[in-house]
Protein backbone atom coordinates (compact mmCIF):
# COMPACT_ATOMS: atom_id res chain seq x y z
CA UNK A 1 0.00 0.00 0.00
CA UNK A 2 0.94 3.23 -1.06
CA UNK A 3 0.15 6.99 1.18
CA UNK A 4 1.13 9.88 -1.55
CA UNK A 5 2.01 12.92 -0.21
CA UNK A 6 2.18 16.68 -1.09
CA UNK A 7 2.43 20.39 0.72
CA UNK A 8 0.30 22.74 0.55
CA UNK A 9 0.95 26.40 1.51
CA UNK A 10 -1.73 27.75 3.87
CA UNK A 11 -2.45 30.91 5.61
CA UNK A 12 -1.44 29.19 8.75
CA UNK A 13 1.39 27.54 7.36
CA UNK A 14 2.45 24.31 5.17
CA UNK A 15 0.26 21.89 5.25
CA UNK A 16 1.13 18.18 4.76
CA UNK A 17 -1.46 16.03 2.82
CA UNK A 18 -1.45 12.79 2.83
CA UNK A 19 -3.88 10.13 0.60
CA UNK A 20 -4.00 6.60 -0.24
CA UNK A 21 -4.01 4.38 -3.33
CA UNK A 22 -7.96 4.92 -3.56
CA UNK A 23 -7.40 9.15 -3.24
CA UNK A 24 -8.98 9.00 -0.15
CA UNK A 25 -7.46 11.50 2.70
CA UNK A 26 -5.76 10.00 5.36
CA UNK A 27 -4.04 12.90 7.08
CA UNK A 28 -3.44 16.41 7.16
CA UNK A 29 -0.78 18.07 9.33
CA UNK A 30 0.56 21.45 10.13
CA UNK A 31 4.07 21.50 9.19
CA UNK A 32 4.56 23.54 12.04
CA UNK A 33 1.89 21.75 14.61
CA UNK A 34 2.91 19.00 16.84
CA UNK A 35 2.30 15.96 14.56
CA UNK A 36 4.54 17.53 11.89
CA UNK A 37 7.11 15.21 12.32
CA UNK A 38 5.00 11.74 11.66
CA UNK A 39 4.89 11.63 7.73
CA UNK A 40 8.13 12.75 7.27
CA UNK A 41 10.27 10.68 9.60
CA UNK A 42 8.55 7.93 10.19
CA UNK A 43 6.74 4.83 8.46
CA UNK A 44 2.75 5.37 9.61
CA UNK A 45 2.19 1.59 9.71
CA UNK A 46 4.34 -1.67 8.36
CA UNK A 47 3.57 -2.30 4.81
CA UNK A 48 2.76 1.54 3.90
CA UNK A 49 5.39 3.75 1.50
CA UNK A 50 5.52 7.29 1.44
CA UNK A 51 5.82 9.36 -0.95
CA UNK A 52 5.69 12.68 -2.64
CA UNK A 53 3.21 12.51 -5.60
CA UNK A 54 1.30 16.14 -7.14
CA UNK A 55 -0.74 13.61 -9.64
CA UNK A 56 -2.07 11.67 -6.54
CA UNK A 57 -2.95 14.80 -4.47
CA UNK A 58 -4.39 16.94 -6.74
CA UNK A 59 -8.06 16.77 -5.71
CA UNK A 60 -6.87 17.93 -1.73
CA UNK A 61 -4.70 20.72 -2.89
CA UNK A 62 -7.07 21.97 -4.92
CA UNK A 63 -10.38 22.24 -2.68
CA UNK A 64 -7.96 23.09 0.21
CA UNK A 65 -6.40 26.34 -1.95
CA UNK A 66 -10.22 26.79 -2.92
CA UNK A 67 -11.08 27.41 0.22
CA UNK A 68 -8.12 29.39 1.64
CA UNK A 69 -8.90 31.20 -1.57
CA UNK A 70 -12.70 31.97 -0.06
CA UNK A 71 -14.14 29.88 -3.14
CA UNK A 72 -15.32 27.05 -0.94
CA UNK A 73 -17.05 26.40 2.21
CA UNK A 74 -18.06 22.29 1.90
CA UNK A 75 -15.03 19.76 1.25
CA UNK A 76 -16.18 16.59 -1.13
CA UNK A 77 -13.41 14.71 -1.01
CA UNK A 78 -12.81 10.67 0.28
CA UNK A 79 -11.61 10.51 3.79
CA UNK A 80 -10.06 7.36 5.52
CA UNK A 81 -9.17 8.30 8.66
CA UNK A 82 -7.81 5.61 11.11
CA UNK A 83 -9.58 5.56 14.77
CA UNK A 84 -12.05 3.60 17.63
CA UNK A 85 -15.64 3.88 16.70
CA UNK A 86 -15.77 6.60 19.09
CA UNK A 87 -13.53 9.15 17.57
CA UNK A 88 -14.78 8.48 14.12
CA UNK A 89 -18.29 9.12 15.74
CA UNK A 90 -17.12 12.49 16.69
CA UNK A 91 -15.05 13.49 13.39
CA UNK A 92 -18.43 12.64 11.72
CA UNK A 93 -19.95 14.77 14.26
CA UNK A 94 -17.61 17.60 13.23
CA UNK A 95 -18.50 17.65 9.46
CA UNK A 96 -22.01 18.48 10.16
CA UNK A 97 -20.90 21.75 11.88
CA UNK A 98 -22.01 24.23 9.26
CA UNK A 99 -19.43 26.77 7.94
CA UNK A 100 -18.55 29.79 9.73
CA UNK A 101 -20.39 28.27 13.06
CA UNK A 102 -18.96 26.55 16.08
CA UNK A 103 -19.83 24.42 18.92
CA UNK A 104 -18.97 23.50 21.95
CA UNK A 105 -17.12 20.29 23.16
CA UNK A 106 -20.12 19.64 24.69
CA UNK A 107 -22.55 20.41 22.27
CA UNK A 108 -20.56 17.90 20.37
CA UNK A 109 -21.34 15.37 23.05
CA UNK A 110 -24.85 16.03 23.82
CA UNK A 111 -25.28 15.60 19.61
CA UNK A 112 -23.62 12.29 19.65
CA UNK A 113 -26.31 11.31 22.89
CA UNK A 114 -23.22 11.10 25.13
CA UNK A 115 -24.17 14.61 27.35
CA UNK A 116 -21.28 13.39 30.05
CA UNK A 117 -18.52 12.46 27.33
CA UNK A 118 -17.55 16.38 27.13
CA UNK A 119 -13.71 15.15 27.56
CA UNK A 120 -13.84 12.02 25.60
CA UNK A 121 -15.06 14.43 22.80
CA UNK A 122 -11.92 16.84 23.37
CA UNK A 123 -9.45 13.85 23.23
CA UNK A 124 -10.88 12.47 19.82
CA UNK A 125 -11.33 16.30 18.63
CA UNK A 126 -7.51 16.17 19.43
CA UNK A 127 -6.78 13.18 17.55
CA UNK A 128 -8.44 14.03 14.55
CA UNK A 129 -5.78 13.21 11.46
CA UNK A 130 -7.59 15.47 8.87
CA UNK A 131 -8.35 18.91 10.14
CA UNK A 132 -9.42 21.33 8.06
CA UNK A 133 -11.74 18.96 6.30
CA UNK A 134 -13.00 17.25 9.37
CA UNK A 135 -13.65 21.06 11.01
CA UNK A 136 -12.07 20.21 14.42
CA UNK A 137 -11.46 24.28 14.53
CA UNK A 138 -14.93 24.55 15.03
CA UNK A 139 -14.96 23.47 18.56
CA UNK A 140 -14.29 25.90 21.25
CA UNK A 141 -14.77 26.26 24.88
CA UNK A 142 -18.29 26.38 26.91
CA UNK A 143 -17.22 29.75 27.65
CA UNK A 144 -16.42 30.75 24.02
CA UNK A 145 -12.53 30.25 24.28
CA UNK A 146 -10.51 29.10 21.66
CA UNK A 147 -8.76 25.83 23.53
CA UNK A 148 -6.22 23.47 21.65
CA UNK A 149 -5.27 23.09 18.43
CA UNK A 150 -2.97 20.75 16.62
CA UNK A 151 -1.85 23.48 14.34
CA UNK A 152 -1.65 25.70 17.51
CA UNK A 153 -3.97 28.26 18.64
CA UNK A 154 -2.94 30.99 16.06
CA UNK A 155 -4.31 28.52 13.55
CA UNK A 156 -7.41 27.60 14.70
CA UNK A 157 -8.20 31.82 14.98
CA UNK A 158 -6.82 31.98 11.47
CA UNK A 159 -9.15 29.86 10.41
CA UNK A 160 -12.23 30.84 11.80
CA UNK A 161 -11.26 34.66 10.75
CA UNK A 162 -11.43 32.77 7.31
CA UNK A 163 -14.60 31.62 7.95
CA UNK A 164 -16.25 34.87 9.32
CA UNK A 165 -15.38 34.01 12.80
CA UNK A 166 -13.70 36.36 14.87
CA UNK A 167 -13.11 35.00 18.21
CA UNK A 168 -10.77 37.05 21.19
CA UNK A 169 -6.84 35.24 20.64
CA UNK A 170 -3.90 35.90 21.87
CA UNK A 171 -0.66 34.41 21.08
Amino acid sequence: MNWYTTTVDSPCGPLICVVDDDGAVVRIEFGHGRESQKMTDKTPAPGIEVREDADHTAEVRRQLEEYFAGRRQEFDLPLAPRGTPFELSVWEELRRIPFGETRSYADVARALGKPAATRAVGRANGANPIPIVVPCHRVIGSNGSLTGFGGGLAAKARLLELEGRSLPFSA
